[in-house]
C-alpha cells in the first residue's frame, strides 16, 4: 500500500432537514452573542428571516457578500462588525458568504455558522480566495476554518435549476481533483468516490424536477463530502485556472467551473490517465469527455465565450495561470494551457 498522511478538520456539522432551526443553540455552543448574519444582496430577505428566528442573538444584516471575496467588500463587513460590537459571523448562502465569513474570521479570529444554500462545498475547507486589484489568491490555515456547518436541504430546495447544476459542477471539481492530490489520503479517495457518484446521480434529477426532495437531500450530501475532500488536500490545475479567471475577469464562480471541468480533467487525462482511475469507476474510462457529456445533459453553459471570455483574453490568462502554478501530475506548460483555453473558450469536447 502508498505510504499517506491523513489528517481530518475539527469541524462540527449538522445534517438533516429543518436543522436551521438549531442555529441559536448552535451560536451558544460557540459562544456567540452578537452575530452578525452575512448575506449577498439577493439573499438579503432570507438574511432577514434568519436573524428574526436567531432573535437576540442577531445585532444585524450584511447584505454584501460578492464573488471571490473582495478585500474592499470585507473591510466594509468588518466596519459593521465594528460598529455594532458582533463577536461572531453567521453565514448563510454560498461561496461568496462563506468567503466572506472565513475572510473576517481569519482577522478577526470570531467564530463562524455557516449555513449553506448551495453545494459549494467551500464551508468545510480552511482555504480561504481573495481578490484584489483583479488578482485572486488563495491561503489556507485553521484560522480560516468554520467551527461549525448546518447543513439543512430545505433551503436548497428553491436553488433555481441552473444554479444547483453548475454550483454541483463545482462541488465534483473539488472531488476529481481531490481523487489523485499529491497529498492525499484512502480515505479522502473513498470520500471523493462516493461524492462523485451522489452528485452524478442527483443532478440529473433535479435538472428534470427541481422539487424532488430525495435529490436535493443527495446533492447537499455530495457537496459535503466533497468539500471536506477539498478542505483536506491540496488543489490542482483545475482550481488554479478557475481561480485565474476568476480573479482577472470577474467570471461567475460556479459557471467557471462547469465550463472548464471536462478540459481540466482532459489535459491531466492525456499525460497521466492513471491518476484518474478513481473517477473512472464513476464516469467511465474517458473522464473528460464524459464530463463534458454529463454537463450538456443538465443543460448548462459549456463555453468561456459564452462567460464573456474574449479570445484576446486568452494569451494573457495562460500567462498568468502558469506564473505561479500549483501542483499538477501533469504540469502546467503555456502552450498545453493556452490550447486547454481555446477548447474551452470554443466549446470543443475534449477528444
Amino acid at each position: 500500500m502508498q505510504t499517506f498522511t491523513h489528517s481530518t478538520s475539527p469541524i462540527r456539522v449538522l445534517f438533516g432537514r429543518g436543522r436551521v432551526r438549531e442555529a441559536s443553540d448552535e451560536l451558544g455552543r460557540l459562544g456567540v452573542r452578537r452575530a452578525l448574519v452575512l448575506t449577498t444582496p439577493e439573499q438579503r430577505d432570507a438574511g432577514e428571516g434568519l436573524a428574526a428566528r436567531i432573535g437576540s442573538l442577531a445585532v444585524g444584516v450584511f447584505p454584501g457578500a460578492a464573488m471571490h471575496t473582495p478585500v474592499t467588500v470585507t473591510a466594509e463587513a468588518m466596519a459593521v462588525m465594528e460598529s455594532l460590537g458582533a463577536d461572531g459571523v453567521v453565514a448563510l448562502g454560498g461561496g461568496s458568504t462563506t468567503g466572506l465569513g472565513k475572510a473576517i474570521a481569519a482577522r478577526t479570529g470570531v467564530p463562524q455558522l455557516v449555513i449553506p444554500t448551495t453545494y459549494a462545498g467551500s464551508e468545510v475547507t480552511p482555504i480561504l480566495g481573495e481578490t484584489d486589484a483583479g488578482v485572486k489568491s488563495t491561503r489556507r490555515g485553521p484560522e480560516i476554518l468554520p467551527e461549525t456547518v448546518i447543513y439543512d436541504a430545505d433551503l436548497t430546495d428553491t436553488l433555481p435549476v441552473s444554479l444547483s447544476c453548475t454550483s454541483g459542477l463545482n462541488a465534483m471539481a473539488h472531488a476529481v481533483e481531490g481523487s489523485y492530490a499529491q497529498d492525499g489520503s484512502p480515505i479522502y479517495t473513498l470520500m471523493a468516490v462516493d461524492a462523485l457518484a451522489a452528485l452524478r446521480e442527483a443532478l440529473p434529477v433535479i435538472a428534470k424536477d427541481a422539487t424532488d426532495k430525495d435529490a436535493r437531500d443527495r446533492a447537499l450530501y455530495g457537496a459535503w463530502l466533497c468539500g471536506t475532500v477539498l478542505g483536506g488536500v491540496g488543489m490542482s490545475i483545475h482550481h488554479k485556472l478557475c481561480h485565474t479567471l476568476g480573479g482577472a475577469l470577474d467570471l461567475p464562480h460556479a459557471q467557471t467551473h462547469a465550463v472548464l471541468l471536462p478540459h481540466t480533467i482532459a489535459y491531466v487525462e492525456e499525460a497521466v490517465p492513471e491518476v484518474l482511475a478513481p473517477a473512472k469507476t464513476v464516469f467511465g474510462p474517458r473522464t473528460g469527455a464524459a464530463l463534458y457529456d454529463f454537463a450538456a445533459t443538465l443543460g448548462v453553459p459549456q463555453r468561456l465565450a459564452d462567460l464573456g471570455v474574449g479570445e484576446a483574453d486568452l494569451d494573457r490568462l495562460a500567462e498568468l495561470a502558469t506564473a505561479n502554478p500549483y501542483w499538477s501530475p501533469r504540469p502546467l506548460e503555456i502552450g498545453g494551457i493556452r490550447a486547454l483555453l481555446h477548447r474551452a473558450w470554443a466549446g470543443d469536447r475534449p477528444e
